[in-house]
């Protein structure tokens, strides 16, 4: 494979110290060699997917349930009004 690794660099915004350069092409050079490799095998047999495996949303019917979150952060609210927060005005209408 040959490619400038300077550009590649320059093309992903980084920096690299001449050692840094030889690793990296050496790395590239490697996966590009495995793609090559993945490229010669027969998938023709072979159903895309979107995940590797066979994955369904479970879902659970929604349940009402009593709660008591509601009173016990108003009590911690610097201002509240029956089941509400209160707060300051911050929208004027023209």
């Amino acid at each position: 494979m040959d490619f400038e690794i300077k550009k590649v660099a320059d093309l992903a915004r980084i920096r690299l110290k001449p050692e840094q350069e030889t690793k990296l092409k050496k790395d590239l050079e490697n996966i590009l060699e495995y793609v090559k490799q993945l490229e010669s095998l027969d998938t023709g047999s072979v159903e895309p997917t979107s995940h590797v495996l066979n994955l369904e949303n479970v879902f659970r019917p929604d349940e009402v349930k009593p709660s008591d979150v509601r009173d016990s952060l108003l009590k911690h609210a610097p201002s509240s009004e029956g089941k509400f927060f209160k707060v300051p005005k911050v929208v004027d209408k023209e």
